[in-house]
């Protein structure tokens, strides 16, 4: 009898999976189920729709055709309210409930809302969805002022919208730079007069005190903890998802600001997987549990959970070295591994719009930022997962044309 796979989540992780079900096992039965009412798109492109470069049409990655030629039920616009993991059933609001013997969870998370007054008003958007891209990219086109909050690798786009719209924006920043937990203040200063070229000015130990609006209920500016007030007839905020597990409120599905997978993608509950943001997962280069929103890690996720699922057994770990690029200035800018660990940290900057940050833990390589220049993130991504001690050759990783020969040979059980 063919095993019944549901797949709660079309986002990238659950498309993985469900693709790589389906090539695994021909004659599985494959359940998606998501809340969108259009099947996968690339997250990475809506930034540029949004933008007004892009139309909706190079957005889409599958249409709806492409689950019915692989046999995938594909249920859009469907919210699951839960799951009994005793009897596997996943009990949804509009289909009653689907039977399962093998569960993915990939759901992803919804933009947290400021804790703030206001912060529901109508022109204050979060950014998240390809929805979410049409009403940012119709509003921006019609608003002269905006005000951005969120000094993230989410509220930088939102940022680089107003830019590219012509909008007077001002970004409002709790802290002293651009992602304080991943760059120095040298590193980030390219990033602010690259924000100031773009029409768009950093605003620094600021934030949000309350929203202003108008009679109607419209948002008209914002004022910070300091009492400056910021006109912005739109708003963009972007400062973290809430994990959706709602849902399994009622399972004894471990939870940990999100849900805890082993690096097979395994949760502690049998037979339930879970892939994407929305998982803390084991990372076998880290050696502790991690999460990570990048869009191949996800995708990766998602197919190491679908080969599992199938082979029901530790057939694939995870095991990744992911990275994130923005694309918005006259440069290119590119995080990879975990930048913001780590208790040691390398940095150089080569010219006015080439810099790199390099973060170790334990002597290794966890993550790192490169600006300017990218060549040399796989040489960096190869010592993250060879997981060599090389801290102490700081000098060597700097250099504008890194050459891994030059380190010193990794010592042996032999010379240790």
């Amino acid at each position: 009898m063919s095993a019944s796979h549901v797949i709660i989540g079309d986002g990238i992780a659950g498309s993985s999976a469900a693709e790589t079900i389906r090539e695994q096992d021909p004659d599985a039965d494959i359940t998606v189920v998501t809340e969108e009412g259009e099947a996968l798109y690339n997250r990475i492109l809506i930034k540029e729709f949004a933008k007004g470069k892009l139309p909706e049409a190079p957005i889409s990655i599958h249409e709806e055709d492409w689950y019915a030629e692989r046999d995938i039920d594909l249920e859009l616009n469907t919210v699951v309210t839960g799951v009994d993991t005793d009897e596997k059933v996943v009990t949804t609001h509009e289909s009653g409930e689907i039977e399962y013997d093998k569960l993915l969870l990939a759901t992803g998370g919804t933009p947290t809302q400021l804790p703030v007054d206001n912060s529901d008003a109508e022109g204050i958007h979060h950014f998240w969805t390809f929805q979410d891209a049409r009403a940012i990219r119709e509003h921006a086109d019609e608003s002269d002022t905006g005000i951005v909050v969120g000094a993230g690798l989410l509220g930088i786009d939102l940022a680089a919208i107003c830019g590219a719209q012509d909008i007077e924006a001002h970004y409002l920043m709790r802290g002293n730079r651009w992602w304080r937990y991943a760059l120095s203040l040298e590193g980030a200063e390219i990033i602010h007069d690259a924000l100031e070229d773009n029409g768009v000015t950093p605003v620094f130990d600021s934030g949000v005190d309350h929203f202003t609006t108008d009679d109607d209920g419209v948002v008209t500016g914002a004022v910070d903890p300091n009492g400056e007030e910021y006109e912005g007839e739109f708003v963009g905020v972007a400062i973290g998802l809430n994990f959706n597990t709602e849902f399994l409120r009622d399972t004894d599905i471990e939870l940990d600001d999100g849900i805890v997978v082993d690096e097979y993608m395994r949760t502690n509950v049998e037979d339930v997987y879970a892939a994407g943001d929305i998982t803390r997962f084991y990372d076998t280069i880290l050696g502790e549990y991690a999460q990570n929103g990048a869009w191949g890690s996800a995708k990766e996720q998602g197919a190491v959970a679908g080969e599992n699922m199938v082979a029901d057994s530790e057939a694939e770990e995870f095991r990744w070295v992911s990275s994130y690029s923005i694309t918005h200035f006259d440069f290119p800018f590119l995080s990879f591994g975990h930048p913001t660990l780590g208790d040691d940290h390398a940095e150089r900057k080569y010219s006015d719009t080439e810099w790199r940050r390099l973060a170790f833990k334990d002597g290794k390589i966890v993550g790192g930022v490169l600006i300017g220049d990218l060549a040399p993130q796989s040489k960096y991504k190869q010592l993250i997962r060879e997981e060599r001690v090389v801290a102490d050759q700081k000098e060597v990783l700097l250099e504008q044309d890194v050459d891994l020969e030059n380190l010193d040979a990794p010592a042996t059980a032999e010379s240790e």
